[in-house]
């Protein structure tokens, strides 16, 4: 974990704006159309260089390549382990179901994925490391040309992977999720052994109550969550903590969010994983209040907080004080050293996501880079 003693870092949650190039080439992979695989190596390997560029330019600490050669945060894993294929039925979370019409907007407007979500029909286990080697080989070109002062790779938990891809293959969900776990962990390891933070996108244990646990009662959703952390931990148990950062967030759609999980439920969970770094939304209107929560809970002495200061679903774009406000909030609980400014989640969490216009996403970066300053003004007097 990049930490400091004089000033609040910044970074974000790992997704960015891809190109039309780029994305043009990931989808033509996924819907197995014939194309130069050299040449769309080269369009993604110049684009993590334009990307790590551009968020040293605006002023982040810890950049990350933006997922560039990813269609999505969870889905690109069938490319890397064995077990999946077609197609699976899509679970709305049950806010938008109960705002049917909403739903239906969202869909029109390209604000719901479109893209397959594979099943697991059969035994899992590492199919290809390339692609892994390639996005290490790309990001570490673009730091060691840029230097920023430091750099994170986003994995997919077995958590979300489970969430995203249902299971028809293993006898229950616990075994599903040992099998995940032992097929990710080279990856995992592999992102640490390249000298990167590795960071562990975990919308399953917030996200997941609305969908994949819906309905359920709550000592059921605490009882899987919970294995989703053991399984993790599992998987994780080989790597030293401070070079790792966990995910949460409740899903990165504007919605009612009215069926989240409190933080309150969530965060016991959530600090029973072994990473050392906790990036989770906070800025937007449905957790920006629970900042009180994480004041009241207990907070292991090591752990470093890493809450979102940039609602990610809205193109307002913070004022600089307001950012400093935030950060403050949080250095007020932990300690200024155990900060550092994130968003409330990625900015393009799947290639070709309508969201936020990408000028306006590096403008609210900007602007939390102006507000990490203020802050750390007035907390390091």
């Amino acid at each position: 974990m990049q930490i400091s003693s004089d000033r609040i870092l910044t970074t974000h949650v790992g997704s960015l704006p891809r190109s039309e190039a780029v994305t043009k080439g990931v989808f033509a992979i996924e819907a197995g159309d014939e194309i130069d695989l050299d040449e769309h190596h080269r369009v993604v390997a110049a684009a993590v260089d334009d990307v790590v560029a551009r968020q040293v330019a605006t002023g982040i600490d810890v950049v990350s390549d933006g997922e560039m050669s990813k269609l999505s945060y969870a889905t690109y894993i069938k490319d890397r382990i064995t077990g999946f294929e077609g197609d699976s039925p899509r679970r709305a979370p049950a806010d938008l179901e109960a705002h049917p019409s909403f739903l239906e907007r969202q869909a029109r407007i390209g604000g719901t994925p479109t893209y397959k979500r594979p099943q697991c029909v059969g035994p899992i286990e590492v199919k290809d490391t390339e692609p892994c080697q390639r996005d290490l080989d790309n990001l570490r070109a673009a730091v060691d040309t840029h230097q920023p002062t430091g750099a994170f790779m986003n994995a997919a938990s077995p958590g979300v992977i489970a969430l995203f891809q249902p299971n028809q293959h293993y006898p229950d969900h616990q075994s599903y999720l040992a099998a995940l776990a032992a097929a990710m962990r080279p990856e995992y390891e592999a992102i640490v052994d390249a000298g990167f933070v590795l960071q562990l996108d975990s919308p399953d244990l917030g996200l997941g109550r609305h969908m994949m646990f819906k309905g359920q009662p709550d000592e059921e959703y605490e009882r899987l969550a919970n294995l989703h952390v053991d399984a993790l931990n599992e998987a994780v148990a080989n790597i030293d903590p401070s070079m790792m950062r966990l995910h949460i967030c409740w899903g990165n759609y504007e919605g009612p969010h009215t069926h989240d999980a409190p933080l309150s439920q969530v965060l016991p969970i959530a600090l029973r994983a072994r990473p050392q770094g906790l990036l989770f939304e906070s800025a937007n209107p449905r957790h920006a209040h629970e900042w009180a929560e994480v004041a009241a809970a207990d907070i292991p002495d090591d752990t470093v907080l890493i809450p979102g200061v940039l609602d990610t679903t809205t193109h307002f774009v913070e004022h600089p004080e307001l950012v400093a406000q935030r950060i403050e909030t949080y250095a007020d609980i932990v300690g200024r050293e155990r900060v550092l400014a994130g968003t409330d989640c990625g900015f393009s969490t799947f290639a070709g996501y309508a969201g936020i216009d990408p000028e306006i996403a590096y403008a609210k970066m900007a602007s939390m880079v102006k507000g990490a300053e203020i802050a750390s003004e007035r907390l390091w007097p």
